[in-house]
């Protein structure tokens, strides 16, 4: 009886290990497991100097975490080849070298287009005074209290004057602040810097994988814990010091862009893939892209999606639900775990490619020399 009894525990035993291995194995093999990242930088000689190489590979794009918003779902395997792009934002020092040798001028420096403007509005909308048409841009103004945080409108503000120079109106300015990311620049400016400069903005996959710097699936782009060591790992708003959006002098002014490469970089290398300030891509954006994507594709390998051929949001009431709009990522120093939470790999939203903001900025990739 008793060495019976050590024979069922014995083949019990077995049948667990197969049935643990088999489902490790599952495990692995339904994920594309990605490289352990290795950090090269570019120097001018070999590779872009100021950029990191971002090898490319197979790996699952979106998320199913219970954090994920309905855009950001369901997850889709994505293949990506390997590219340079820069360890940073592009830099207030950077875009007014660009601003010197073009003497380009933003869209927040001219005087606003309605037909650009009218695509953005419902229709109908009667045509404002010719006195509303200043050049400015869109600004975080905050709240001097506590509110209801389903209208955004009542923290943000066009405010007239507001450009790449003054980003939060005439009275502010960068002075200092040359190795902050340039904000205030629109869809539009981003890609007149990336022909002067010969490098372009990146789509919305290659900017995922380059955000995850080798980690699979992970919450953030330094692993599944918001916190590190108490601290948090990038420039975005803590709650914990500070209700969202108050910015009354009380609760300590207002925040912004910190120094690029403040805070650590990831496993390729890059510096601020979220937080700080949100970051311009290539593609078109469409709620729904990620299901169309999976629908299609199933369970194969997309290679290098390059983004749907037009725009869709519905969530957005304030504008046509076909309205251009590009994706942007990353978040900026405005998220915060009461709203928004873009400061994810995979969180992603459309915006209007000629409406610069306070808290939107960018930064490039370079292909591969052949």
């Amino acid at each position: 009886m008793k060495r019976f009894h050590y024979r069922f525990l014995y083949a019990a035993l077995l049948v667990a290990i197969t049935i643990g291995a088999y489902l490790a194995w599952n495990t692995f093999s339904a994920k594309p497991q990605q490289a352990v990242p290795q950090i090269i930088l570019g120097d001018g000689a070999n590779g872009p100097k100021g950029m990191a190489w971002v090898p490319g590979g197979e790996f699952l794009m979106g998320s199913d975490h219970q954090k994920a918003q309905a855009n950001e779902k369901p997850t889709h395997k994505v293949k990506v080849a390997g590219f340079w792009m820069e360890t940073t934002h592009v830099t207030n020092d950077q875009f007014a070298q660009f601003v010197k040798a073009t003497n380009y001028k933003t869209t927040a420096e001219q005087v606003p287009d309605w037909e650009t403007i009218s695509v953005q509005l419902p229709p109908g909308t009667p045509k404002p005074p010719a006195s509303v048409f200043v050049p400015g841009a869109m600004v975080f103004v905050g709240t001097k209290a506590k509110v209801n945080l389903n209208d955004y409108s009542q923290w943000w503000a066009y405010v007239p004057g507001a450009n790449w120079r003054h980003p939060t109106g005439p009275q502010s300015n960068i002075n200092g602040k040359g190795d902050h990311p340039v904000v205030q620049v629109s869809y539009e400016d981003v890609l007149a810097y990336a022909k002067w400069v010969g490098k372009r903005i990146p789509t919305e996959a290659e900017w995922e994988f380059a955000a995850r710097g080798g980690l699979n699936q992970a919450t953030y782009v330094w692993g599944d814990q918001l916190e590190q060591d108490g601290k948090l790992p990038a420039n975005i708003w803590d709650v914990k010091k500070q209700a969202f959006p108050v910015v009354s002098p009380k609760a300590g002014g207002a925040i912004g862009t910190s120094a690029v490469g403040t805070y650590p970089q990831n496993g390729y290398g890059l510096f601020d893939m979220t937080g700080n300030a949100w970051q311009w891509v290539a593609d078109w954006y469409r709620k729904d892209y990620f299901a169309m994507q999976a629908k299609e594709f199933g369970n194969s390998v997309i290679n290098d999606p390059k983004g749907p051929g037009d725009s869709y949001d519905p969530d957005d009431s304030s504008a046509p639900a076909n309205a251009p709009k590009r994706v942007v990522r990353g978040g900026s120093f405005l998220c915060n775990e009461d709203y928004c939470q873009s400061y994810r790999p995979s969180a992603r939203r459309g915006a209007d490619p000629y409406s610069p903001m306070s808290h939107l900025g960018f930064r490039l990739v370079k292909d591969a020399l052949p």
